[in-house]
């Protein structure tokens, strides 16, 4: 057991007039599963770096254990994936790997394969496997759950539940309940260090703002009285005052008038005084403002229906035959392991033009708004990505700024938003267009968590016709109406 000590941290980025972090300080225990939450483009992944020592920095970070990062850089995907796992750690045997990929219900065949043939869940689960092999190392690791099916997140929850010293990033709230004993979150103003798994942080972060919402709803009252008091005492002050020319005791006047003074002022003090106290409050509250959708409503009951299809790549089926229906109101989930066909449903359903058995019957006139599932395409600046997909620029920036984007997001190029703010521009567009059916393919990727309570409630409230693939249990539970399993 060591402690990773973080004194006075300032950082910010060349082209950033803001720093990221300012004057942070706290600590943490090389031994505890940290949970690490926070917005996006609240500077996560930026810590990790600096952690890392990959951007120079004001302040101090002090530790004595090397730190590793996840995903690991594999450069060469085409080599033997024991080959990777033993540039990942070199002091490891091959029996080590085997136990810790079994762990992760990964199958011996693996070592033996070219790392570029085993799926996104399973590279995942072999260099976490590998780096945790690191006796003594720190692990960083980086939203590894993107990658990886319902399933998987069990899995590699439960591995993670059983292994100490590491900081996760992840927004995934069953998986972080699953593995974690402390929370890391980069709040509003400060980084604050908490006992617990995410739901005890959540309750406790809700609980203290309810506390301090009521206090500063109070103060509010204080300062609203005591001002008005301050303007009688200073009215009655100078009345008094005035009443001196003429009278007959001036220096009871006098007193009187001084005695009115001083009350004005120890009033306006207590209102100060207020006023810092209130300023206090609320620093940290995060809001999540309501979103809009207005889905047009199809002619038929039914919009969509599948029967007998299964996608077919090189002449070979990838799942099953799969029969359901989309009716009007449902909002279905594809629920699948990595693989096993779902995205490539939902773009047989598109039009695109991919090998299938069976037949697809799309409703005439069906007007569909689609959320793509990777990103990584986006480049350019806000008001060209809505020119170029006719949306109305100011309720789509709307939308962005509910989606807590700040101004200053509006002027960058897209190719430089994190991971997150890439897939709020793709829901943000699907928001700002009526359709009779959205499909969304996996659109929680790299989401923060007060973002996903907010599409959630968007949902429930407008009640689209749906058919999405989704990883996040929570989210599952939440919103859908049906699941077909792949």
């Amino acid at each position: 057991m060591s402690i990773i000590k973080v004194e006075n941290l300032t950082f910010s980025y060349l082209s950033n007039y803001d720093n990221i972090f300012e004057d942070v300080s706290f600590q943490i225990d090389t031994d505890w599963k940290l949970g690490f939450v926070g917005r996006n483009g609240r500077g996560k992944t930026t810590f990790l770096n600096l952690l890392l020592g990959k951007q120079e920095y004001r302040g101090n970070i002090v530790s004595s254990v090397q730190f590793d990062y996840f995903p690991y850089p594999v450069e060469d995907k085409s080599r033997l994936t024991a080959d990777i796992l033993q540039e990942v750690c070199p002091l490891a045997g091959q029996w080590e790997f085997l136990k810790e990929l079994s762990l992760l219900d990964v199958g011996s065949d693996v070592f033996w394969r070219p790392f570029e043939t085993l799926s996104n869940g399973e590279q995942t689960k072999v260099l976490l496997a590998a780096l945790f092999l690191n006796e003594g190392h720190f692990l960083l690791i980086d939203e590894p759950t993107n990658h990886l099916d319902t399933k998987a997140r069990e899995t590699v929850s439960a591995y993670l539940q059983k292994k100490k010293g590491f900081i996760l990033v992840s927004h995934d709230r069953h998986f972080l309940d699953g593995c974690v004993d402390h929370i890391l979150s980069i709040n509003k103003t400060d980084i604050e260090v908490q006992s617990g798994n995410f739901s005890s942080w959540m309750s406790n972060f809700e609980r203290r703002q309810a506390f301090e919402q009521a206090e500063h709803d109070r103060l509010q009252k204080d300062i609203k009285r005591l001002q008005q008091s301050a303007r009688r005492s200073g009215a009655w002050s100078d009345r008094v005052e005035a009443s001196k020319t003429g009278a007959a005791d001036k220096g009871y006047v006098g007193h009187k008038s001084a005695k009115m003074m001083k009350r004005a002022k120890n009033i306006e003090a207590r209102t100060q005084q207020a006023i810092e106290q209130k300023s206090g409050l609320l620093k940290n509250r995060e809001t999540a403002d309501t979103l809009k959708l207005i889905p047009l409503q199809y002619h038929s009951d039914t919009l969509v229906s599948f029967s007998g299809v299964s996608p077919r790549y090189d002449g070979r089926a990838v799942c099953d035959p799969v029969s359901f229906t989309v009716l009007r109101g449902d909002r279905i989930v594809l629920d699948g392991k990595n693989g096993s066909g779902k995205s490539s449903l939902l773009k047989l359903l598109l039009g695109e033009t991919i090998g299938h058995t069976g037949t697809i019957t799309v409703g005439s006139g069906l007007i569909v708004s689609y959320v793509p599932q990777d990103t990584s395409h986006l480049r350019g600046t806000l008001t060209d990505f809505a020119k170029e997909h006719g949306l109305n620029e100011s309720l789509f920036k709307a939308l962005l700024r509910k989606l807590d984007f700040d101004r200053i997001q509006f002027e960058k190029d897209m190719k430089d938003f994190s991971g997150g703010q890439k897939k709020k521009v793709t829901i943000a567009r699907s928001l700002c267009e009526q359709a009779h059916l959205y499909v969304w393919d996996e659109p929680l990727n790299f989401i923060d968590i007060y973002s996903r309570m907010q599409i959630e409630q968007l949902i429930r409230d407008f009640s689209p016709t749906m058919i999405f693939v989704e990883h996040d249990r929570a989210f599952k539970e939440m919103i859908a109406t049906k699941i077909v399993s792949i």
